[in-house]
């Protein structure tokens, strides 16, 4: 048995098996080639050595006087020679076999149990390392394509398979030879021989991946990527959010100079990438998921439908909507908003003074709106303002005066004073919010205002001095001009 021995070592050094799967395999090979020998393997004992060093397979029989079935019984004569005269009738003796006994049809019968089981273990090996890779980036290389299929050698002396479906795959790659390939397991499968990987080069979560990897912001939480959808070949909008204010979330995802995001572009192959800023207000991100395009406004249609239309200049229509229809296609599933855009003229030609739902649908997006202004146009915002110069607008917005009553208030008290922003963009930003904003005030202001005028026209009895006509009142004994002295008295003093 030593080459039985010899064979457990490698099994256990060698190809990484554990103690209990190789006993468990050994211990079927031999079992198969008993029951192939013996025509049962009931009473076949597989015993190992403690260190695993050998392995001996016994016959268990029944001690008896008479024997009527010689591969489960004994005769009692016979079990004595072998295991001494200690041995009683109805006792159990295993008896050891000689593997070399077994016919040349069990010997091929153990062997090809083993190698199954062998191979089931190591398929059971493979699986348990793989199964928990699904979402995971893994590189290999061209190897063949069938039927519009590709095949990528994974290494693993092709006991794991890569294969990269047509459906899976980018629409305008093209692969030779040992052409390198970087794809997303999506799916691990069992084979004859191993394992096969169900790769991706179309899912949005490989270009997420990539860009996590290149992003430690995105590593680390401060960056989180909200929602990505992807048109492979072409066009990828990722939106994303920081909860920590002075973190610039697309800053961070692009890079200095581009570098990370044109590092994420080269791996796929030139596609282009959109990364916008994902915002709670849905005017807000309906407006940042058709960049490139430049939206002037975006009106809620109807909130529970999720309907929404993007005004747009005609010099901007064609890029909002895309090639095909690609970039409003993208951003509708980005937001998950049925988006209509049309230009200014087209906007015009609509009855918009039906549409009820405006201030509803923002408000399902924020809870605390503004008591003091009412946006006739659900502008809340400078930065939401018609043809406002973004650079100003954002300089507002960093300096405390991004909000429209906080603006208005600034500067009507002449208190807005940043580097950056000159009187005439103040007064140009303040036309704009005269002419899209409409200014409400509250109730209980008008109230109070109306009953201080009702004060203020209530008669006032006023007094002047008898001698220089210098005006006075009651509490003065003399006069603040002449200096004459002088006593009131009430009317029934001077009766």
């Amino acid at each position: 048995m030593s080459e039985m021995a010899e064979a457990i070592r490698q099994l256990m050094e060698e190809r990484g098996y554990s103690e209990d799967s190789v006993r468990q395999i050994i211990e079927k090979a031999l079992k198969a080639a008993y029951k192939r020998t013996f025509g049962t393997d009931e009473n076949a004992i597989v015993k190992f050595a403690e260190d695993m060093s050998d392995v001996s397979i016994y016959s268990r029989k029944t001690v008896l006087d008479g024997v009527y079935d010689p591969i489960r019984e004994i005769e009692l004569e016979e079990a004595r020679e072998l295991a001494g005269d200690e041995v009683e009738e109805n006792d159990e003796i295993d008896i050891l076999i000689d593997p070399k006994t077994f016919e040349r049809s069990a010997v091929s019968t153990g062997k090809q149990t083993a190698h199954q089981g062998l191979n089931e273990n190591y398929k059971n090996t493979l699986m348990n390392e793989y199964k928990d890779k699904v979402g995971e980036i893994i590189i290999g290389y061209f190897q063949r394509e069938k039927n519009g299929t590709i095949y990528v050698d994974l290494g693993n002396a092709g006991k794991v398979e890569g294969v990269l479906p047509a459906k899976y795959q980018s629409k305008l790659e093209y692969y030779e030879k040992n052409d390198r390939i970087k794809a997303l397991i999506v799916e691990v499968k069992p084979t004859n021989s191993g394992i096969q990987l169900i790769l991706s080069r179309s899912d949005p979560r490989l270009v997420s991946s990539i860009l996590e990897k290149e992003t430690p912001e995105i590593a680390d939480g401060t960056v989180e990527i909200t929602k990505i959808v992807r048109d492979a070949g072409y066009r990828t909008k990722i939106a994303v959010y920081s909860k920590r204010e002075e973190i610039d979330p697309v800053g961070a995802c692009v890079g200095l100079k581009g570098v990370r995001i044109q590092n994420v572009i080269r791996e796929i192959l030139n596609e282009k990438i959109d990364v916008l800023r994902w915002d709670p207000d849905p005017t807000v991100f309906i407006k940042n998921a058709l960049s490139p395009a430049q939206v002037q406004r975006v009106i809620i249609l109807d909130a529970d439908k999720r309907q929404a239309l993007a005004i747009v200049e005609d010099s901007q229509f064609s890029l909002a909507i895309g090639k095909q229809g690609q970039n409003v296609r993208l951003a509708n599933k980005l937001c998950d908003w049925n988006i209509d855009v049309k230009t200014v003229d087209q906007a015009a030609e609509m009855d918009l003074s039906a549409i009820s739902t405006i201030q509803n649908a923002h408000n399902l997006f924020n809870d605390e709106t503004s008591e003091d202004v009412v946006a006739s146009e659900n502008i809340s915002s400078v930065m939401e303002l018609p043809g406002v110069n973004k650079e100003i607008a954002k300089l507002l917005t960093d300096n405390g005066f991004g909000d429209v009553q906080d603006f208005v208030e600034g500067y009507e008290n002449d208190t807005i004073s940043i580097e950056g922003v000159s009187g005439d963009d103040l007064d140009e930003i303040y036309d704009l919010v005269n002419a899209n904003v409409e200014f409400v005030e509250e109730e209980e202001e008008v109230a109070e205002e109306n009953d201080a005028a009702e004060e203020s026209t209530e008669e006032v009895e006023e007094y002047f001095c008898p001698e220089c006509g210098a005006k006075i009142t009651l509490d003065m004994t003399k006069c603040p001009n002449c200096g004459i002295e002088f006593e009131f008295q009430t009317e029934e003093d001077g009766e």
